[in-house]
């Protein structure tokens, strides 16, 4: 098949593009084909900048090895034909400037083309064959990411029409969908992250080929569900992403607490388009749930969550509804809100729920305004420790902890402002 070839000018401005060229370079030196390949080629045609730049070559994992040595090659997976390239340790310049320069550069993966053999297990090829660039295009999911780029002679190589449904904003599988799905489930929901992060619309064919093989995703793990879907709840096309997982019939296999959330405040509280961190996003998903506590607790050991991300999610489950209303609540019981370390998260819901809910802005500028203050007026030193308390005769005990949140909570309400006041507390109060 003679792909399609059309005249294209990449950016090459940035470092690792730069790098992935170099590498490009120095294997057509070799006599090797090169090109960029898959997410980078898709992502520049859509005009946004490559997070990734992926070389594809007819070079074998060895034949990549002997061009570059193998002090500056990793085995990411030979067995399948990639090889990370590390960045060149001899470029020009200062050798201080050089080393801070190599260093800001991940290695870049380099990929043989290649067909796959048969997938037994719904996850991976049980083989590989190395071929030429029409067979490794043929051989990837969604006709988007079938596109190389031969920098030689700046031009997008199209074997599988993938520019053409760039054009029309579609997302359209290699071939036969069914086939592609029945090889890896979990193209399922990668169709949906790709339609949900840069807002396509899902072939007619694709949808149905998805909606008729949902249930097989559930060989996939679950924690490859949940890289997907992190980015997916990420984006700032959730809904249509949520969309998609409903009327694909993936959502019972996906996400199946959403069947018990509110949707009218899901679509309340994401109303406003933008991206959101997925602790944030996740969060304002569990805020439309009656049991979101038990919700949590399912999709962490569904998804395999950090502990950090709990810890966020919690926080903002407890305290974001607390800061919309800011104005409302005493300051006591909103200043050991500011000072943790997850603030920032519940504040960024806190804002969408006041938005959400019309509450205007008078809650969320006491907050904002409270974070600009130094940090002595946001979080004043205690007025008494422990030891003052054993000085004043308090036997030790639990009641310490006590009379240091009695006296704290009426600091930070302005109702004691000096040791003095704190001590006259003390003594006049029976603990």
């Amino acid at each position: 098949m003679n792909p399609i070839r059309t005249r294209y000018d990449f950016d090459f401005s940035n470092q690792p593009a730069q790098e992935a060229i170099r590498i490009i370079d120095r294997l057509r030196e070799a006599g090797f084909t090169a090109y960029l390949a898959g997410g980078s080629v898709r992502d520049a045609l859509l005009g946004k900048s490559p997070k990734d730049y992926d070389v594809a070559t007819d070079a074998t994992p060895e034949a990549i090895r002997d061009v570059f040595g193998k002090k500056q090659t990793l085995a990411f997976g030979a067995s399948f034909g990639v090889m990370g390239v590390l960045p060149d340790r001899r470029p020009p310049g200062p050798a201080e400037s050089r080393q801070q320069n190599v260093d800001k550069v991940e290695p870049t993966e380099v990929a043989t083309f290649r067909s796959d053999g048969v997938y037994l297990d719904g996850r991976r090829p049980d083989s590989v064959h190395f071929g030429n660039a029409e067979a490794d295009a043929m051989r990837r999911d969604f006709t988007i990411n079938g596109l190389f780029y031969d920098p030689a002679n700046s031009e997008i190589i199209d074997y599988v029409s993938g520019r053409h449904d760039l054009e029309r904003s579609l997302l359209r599988t290699i071939g036969d969908p069914r086939q592609r799905f029945a090889e890896d489930k979990l193209r399922m929901l990668r169709a949906v992250r790709f339609a949900t992060t840069i807002g396509f619309q899902i072939d007619p064919a694709t949808a149905l080929a998805i909606g008729e093989k949902a249930s097989e995703i559930e060989v996939v793990s679950g924690e490859r569900i949940g890289v997907e879907m992190r980015r997916c709840l990420a984006s700032e096309h959730i809904l249509e992403g949520l969309d998609h997982l409903s009327d694909l019939a993936l959502t019972p296999y996906v996400l199946p607490e959403l069947a018990k959330m509110d949707r009218d405040r899901v679509r309340q509280l994401f109303a406003i388009q933008r991206r959101r961190e997925f602790p944030s996003a996740i969060a304002m998903l569990l805020l439309a749930s009656k049991t979101a506590n038990a919700d949590l607790k399912a999709i962490t050991e569904r998804w395999k969550l950090s502990n950090e991300e709990v810890r966020i999610v919690t926080a903002v489950l407890r305290n974001a509804p607390k800061l919309a209303i800011a104005h409302k609540i005493a300051w006591s019981k909103i200043q050991p809100i500011l000072i943790d370390r997850d603030a920032r998260y519940v504040l960024d819901v806190a804002v969408e729920i006041a938005s959400a809910d019309g509450l205007g802005e008078a809650g969320i500028r006491r907050v904002k305004d409270a974070l600009k203050q130094p940090n002595e007026v946001l979080d004043p030193a205690p007025l008494l420790n422990g030891s003052d308390l054993a000085k004043l005769e308090i036997p030790a005990g639990p009641v310490y902890a006590k009379i240091l949140r009695h006296l704290r909570q009426r600091q930070l309400d302005g109702e004691l402002s000096t040791r003095e006041q704190a001590i006259a507390e003390v003594r006049a109060t029976r603990w």
